[in-house]
């Protein structure tokens, strides 16, 4: 936290947007659990839900950004106080698009809920949900603590997120081959897995903005990646 100030009020604000910030993660966190139950569930009432709840999110992200320009008008911050005023409007929006991320998973939900899926890729995508809402949770509490060490850790654990998502679109993409009934359900599937990889993208996007509140330096622009599916194709019918 930023140090005390003569002035309480300005603490005050200061201390609004942290507890907006973590009640916004709160949110986010359980909308993108509840989105991925209900996907391995089939269950379209939650899946619907978690689709309403949005709305939640994006009026924290707007809250947030309307005080935090408050704040800077009226008290012209400097130094870490900007750092943590700036960082509150980037993770505000970091969080409000894993919100729409866990919405969209919702939606395909209720597109595919009736449909059989392949349960072994069902509970792939579980998993790979798994790893990101650890790192969700991690990020919010290395903001919480404001704690550079595990910030960088976690920008460092992306690429493990990235190469589970790479192996999924893989077996996505064989079993579209091997059965065209299973085309639709598994490009539904596919769009679920992006969108739960891009929940581990905003993680680190936090990670990274935590990093520059806590210490005021940027991480280097070049983070791990592993994920590979945008040169990978199609095996050809028959081939090995």
């Amino acid at each position: 936290m930023p140090e005390a100030h003569t002035v309480t009020s300005y603490d005050d604000e200061l201390r609004f947007l942290v507890r907006r910030l973590s009640e916004m993660g709160g949110i986010a966190e359980r909308m993108v659990a509840d989105a991925v139950a209900a996907l391995v569930n089939a269950d379209a009432a939650l899946a619907q839900r978690v689709i309403s709840e949005d709305l939640l999110l994006d009026n924290g992200e707007r809250e947030i950004y309307d005080k935090a320009v408050l704040i800077i008008a009226k008290r012209q911050p400097m130094a870490s106080d900007l750092r943590e005023i700036i960082g509150s409007i980037r993770i505000a929006s970091d969080l409000e698009r894993v919100g729409d991320l866990g919405k969209n998973i919702a939606k395909r939900v209720i597109a595919v809920h009736t449909m059989a899926q392949p349960r072994k890729l069902v509970r792939g995508l579980e998993h790979l949900a798994e790893l990101a809402l650890t790192q969700l949770k991690e990020v919010l509490d290395a903001f919480a603590t404001r704690s550079p060490d595990l910030a960088n850790s976690i920008r460092e654990r992306d690429e493990e997120i990235d190469a589970i998502y790479t192996s999924l679109f893989r077996e996505l993409l064989t079993y579209m081959m091997e059965d065209p009934r299973n085309i639709t359900a598994c490009t539904h599937l596919l769009f679920c897995a992006k969108n739960i990889e891009r929940i581990g993208d905003h993680a680190t996007n936090i990670a990274e903005t935590v990093y520059y509140v806590a210490t005021g330096e940027q991480l280097a622009a070049d983070r791990p990646k592993d994920d590979e599916t945008a040169s990978m194709i199609a095996p050809a019918p028959g081939s090995a």
